[in-house]
């Protein structure tokens, strides 16, 4: 029995399903995917991802490919001609290619350093990309050095690490773009991690769009549940074991808050207490646009770019997380920025574009961040708000209203501050069993957040080793 029928509880019934077992997915909307939707959000023709949009974890997924999601099912990764983009004010912008020589020599002062401290990774990355969807519980018993390196590395405050590794500014934002997506303050230690990690998926896997949405991934998922004999069950909410069948076997995909809520009075009281103080992070204001023509970037690389970070320099980016982390809006707020409709001309209308725009702001927050958005847009592409055929605003409560999974908007099912960043949902050995025959499998599990479905890989895995040989 899987509870939530997000990427996670998917993947975990599909691994289930192939290992034999027979398997109930329960749903409580009316349709699957969690956060790996694609809607009409705006007019109608223009198909706008819900919440992930970006798939470099996808792409890089073991799982999915075990599961022959491209081969069997349909899913098929696009990348266009720059994966990342970042553009800054002297009609500039950092730009990664898959190649790592390009970009290197696109950092100018940089192109020595970027090649010494992301081309590492990128030599390493069949060790460092597995490592990054392996719970940390599993230690690498192999590439003991690398490792040791990896790990002193990752642990530093990404402004630290980016002002010691980089002299100018393009190499500096990149790094500093992604490990912005960890929404904790870049100043803090650990954040690091991501700006390596993701720039180095950036010149192995891409940063690539699902062709058709992300819904294509979850459907992708569906067919390898039921082409195994699972059953998925829509418009069924869990709000206590008594709305689950009877089951040897129940795996969640839900926030340890809502694993709570529905088997609190089945789980141990250490397991229990560790979930009360589990820590959900900052949140997501989102806006999709139904835009007439191309955005009129002023970089001409951000134009054929899948993926836009924007925000200015490394100092910038910081100061905006930190004022977001001290339950401040920022005036010049950091964003990622999706052109899904540049890779992928089946989300809008001939000579049409889509537009998928979203930056963090404090937990639960009801603050209106259109003005601000628009404006760090037109920063960069000046003349953006004269395309603007239609916008769609979602705020933090709207996502937790529509997925109760997203607590006070936060994306990423817990602040990865501190340990969480690294254990997750609590300190042990065995972090999916939550009670006799109870796991959870949500990306409040590790690895953590991302659509690449290793949250449920794993926990099925364990779920898999507790049951009785047949």
């Amino acid at each position: 029995m899987v509870v939530g029928a997000g990427p996670n509880g998917l993947t975990a019934a599909a691994v289930l399903g192939r290992a034999g077992a027979s398997v109930l997915v329960l749903e409580g909307a009316d349709s699957i995917g969690g956060g790996t939707r694609t809607l009409e959000l705006t007019l109608p023709g223009f198909f706008h991802d819900h919440c992930s949009a970006t798939h470099p974890l996808g792409a890089a997924s073991p799982v999915f490919d075990e599961l022959s999601l491209q081969q069997d099912h349909g899913l098929e990764w696009l990348h266009g001609e720059v994966e990342t983009a970042h553009p800054l004010d002297d009609g500039s912008a950092a730009v990664l290619y898959r190649s790592l020589d390009a970009t290197a020599e696109a950092m100018g002062v940089d192109a020595k350093a970027w090649k010494k401290l992301i081309g590492w990774a990128v030599r390493h990355w069949d060790v460092i990309g597995r490592a990054a969807l392996t719970p940390l519980v599993r230690p690498p018993v192999r590439h003991p050095l690398l490792f040791a390196r990896l790990g002193a590395l990752s642990t530093m405050p990404a402004t630290l690490l980016a002002k010691r590794a980089f002299e100018g500014e393009h190499a500096r934002a990149a790094f500093a773009g992604f490990a912005a997506h960890t929404t904790v303050p870049l100043q803090k230690p650990m954040t690091a991690g991501a700006g390596i990690v993701f720039n180095a998926a950036a010149h192995t896997v891409g940063m690539p769009v699902a062709k058709g949405g992300s819904r294509a991934i979850t459907d992708a998922l569906a067919a390898a549940v039921t082409g195994n004999g699972g059953e998925i069950v829509t418009s069924h909410p869990v709000r206590s074991m008594g709305d689950v069948p009877p089951a040897d076997t129940v795996l969640f995909d839900l926030t340890p808050r809502q694993i709570l809520e529905v088997a609190g009075d089945r789980m141990p009281g250490r397991i229990r207490r560790a979930f009360r103080r589990y820590r959900h992070g900052n949140a997501v204001f989102k806006i999709d646009y139904a835009l007439s023509e191309p955005v009129p970037w002023k970089a001409d690389a951000c134009r054929s770019a899948g993926n836009v970070h924007v925000g200015g320099t490394l100092h910038e980016i910081a100061a905006a997380e930190a004022e977001v982390w001290a339950g401040r809006i920022p005036e010049r707020p950091y964003m990622l920025v999706g052109q899904q409709s540049v890779l992928d001309p089946t989300r809008a209308p001939e000579g049409k574009h889509t537009l998928w725009v979203y930056t963090h702001v404090p937990h639960g927050s009801a603050v209106d961040m259109t003005d601000r958005i628009e404006a760090q847009l037109e920063r960069f592409a000046p003349g953006f708000r004269d395309v603007v055929l239609a916008r769609h605003v979602i705020f933090p409560a709207d996502f937790e209203r529509d997925n109760p999974n997203l607590v006070g908007g936060d994306f990423a099912g817990g602040s990865a501050a501190g340990r969480q960043m690294l254990l997750r949902p609590r300190i042990a050995l065995d972090p999916y069993t939550v009670g006799e025959g109870l796991y959870i499998c949500s990306q409040s599990a590790p690895p953590g957040p991302g659509v690449h479905g290793m949250c449920g890989y794993w926990a099925a895995r364990r779920a898999l080793s507790d049951m009785p040989r047949q």
